[in-house]
């Protein structure tokens, strides 16, 4: 049997690369996308020493709609996962300009060609950035959202909003994945969160605190309405994470009534960040040098999901924790400075 041709835009990032391997070891075709903004190429070689193949790769940026096109004419797509954006919250409080431009510019154009061209299915990386300031948790996809506490957030916002405007006078199927904080790595620790930039998700801060990379982590406010005063996150496997959207492709080409489904993607539980490093800590046996620093502008102050929705209908449910996400994503820190 054939296998479908997935385009994952974003392919070499964390989230992209992890999931491209999912999605052959599923049996599906993938094909990466990525300009280089923040990811690096070298990702698809340890694709290709963890499956076998390697896999096809084109470096265009998507805000050009011609050289975007060019990808549809040359390959059959039969879906895609969009996972290409900038995806920094105070990055974006930054630079709001860079962050509107880039995300919307580049979904608009990969819409455009997927509709012009046939694409039957398409996935999106949403983020749980759209919930807002909630006033309790879990959220489920019923709650409603709040306006975004960051450009970053409405971007994501307006993507889906785009999205359930641009598809309706198609065929196409469409899913939103709202998630929460991706961490950790593949288990073989080839691959793992690698950005080129400063990093700024809390779980590669802490493996670079740990393997002397940063002389001292912040800690960014412990006057929160939360357990200790820190932020509280949800905090899902890429594993885990890479799976959903590989069955999340299963249900919109196979099983999908509505055109347009949400599903929250967590593990359904809230960690601080005194409770994230403490665990890092205990699972690895490693002391962290941190300090508390003033509050981050466009933070939460605390959310995380139910996933019930996804665990009904695309048969999906985590099975790692917070204790492998730390030892993985150590395993992965320490792999990657020996081949530096």
């Amino acid at each position: 049997m054939q296998r479908k041709t997935v385009l994952v835009t974003g392919g070499t990032g964390y989230i992209g690369s992890h999931t491209i391997i999912n999605l052959y070891e599923h049996g599906y075709l993938p094909i990466s996308i990525d300009n280089g903004m923040n990811s690096d190429i070298s990702s698809l070689s340890k694709i290709e020493d963890i499956i076998g193949v390697r896999i096809k790769h084109y470096n265009i940026d998507l805000q050009d709609l011609t050289k975007t096109e060019t990808i549809f004419k040359e390959q059959k797509i039969d879906a895609i996962i969009h996972f290409a954006a900038l995806k920094a919250v105070g990055e974006s409080v930054e630079k709001p300009f860079l962050y509107f431009r880039n995300n919307l510019n580049s979904l608009l154009n990969v819409q455009e060609c997927a509709q012009k061209y046939g694409v039957k299915a398409f996935i999106f990386s949403s983020s749980c950035t759209v919930y807002g300031e909630v006033k309790s948790s879990p959220v489920d996809e019923y709650t409603e959202l709040q306006p975004a506490e960051s450009p970053y957030g409405r971007t994501k916002q307006m993507g889906e909003e785009i999205i359930e405007d641009c598809i309706k006078k198609s065929d196409m199927k469409a899913v939103l994945l709202r998630y929460f904080n991706p961490a950790g790595a593949h288990l073989s620790a080839k691959i793992g969160e690698s950005p080129i930039n400063t990093a700024q998700n809390l779980v590669p801060v802490i493996t670079e605190t740990a393997i002397g990379n940063r002389p001292c982590m912040k800690v960014f406010g412990n006057d929160y309405d939360t357990r200790d005063g820190t932020c509280v996150r949800d905090y899902i496997h890429i594993m885990d994470l890479a799976e959903a959207h590989t069955l999340a492709l299963d249900f919109a080409l196979y099983r999908q009534q509505n055109q347009v489904e949400v599903f929250n993607l967590g593990s359904g539980s809230g960690y601080t960040v005194l409770e994230a490093i403490n665990a890092f800590e205990t699972v690895n046996n490693v002391k962290l040098s941190y300090e508390i620093s003033a509050r981050r502008p466009g933070d939460v102050v605390a959310i995380y999901s139910s996933y019930e929705k996804a665990k009904n209908q695309l048969y999906w449910q985590p099975k790692y924790g917070i204790k492998e996400i730390m030892q993985s994503a150590w395993e992965w820190e320490k792999n990657r400075n020996l081949t530096k």
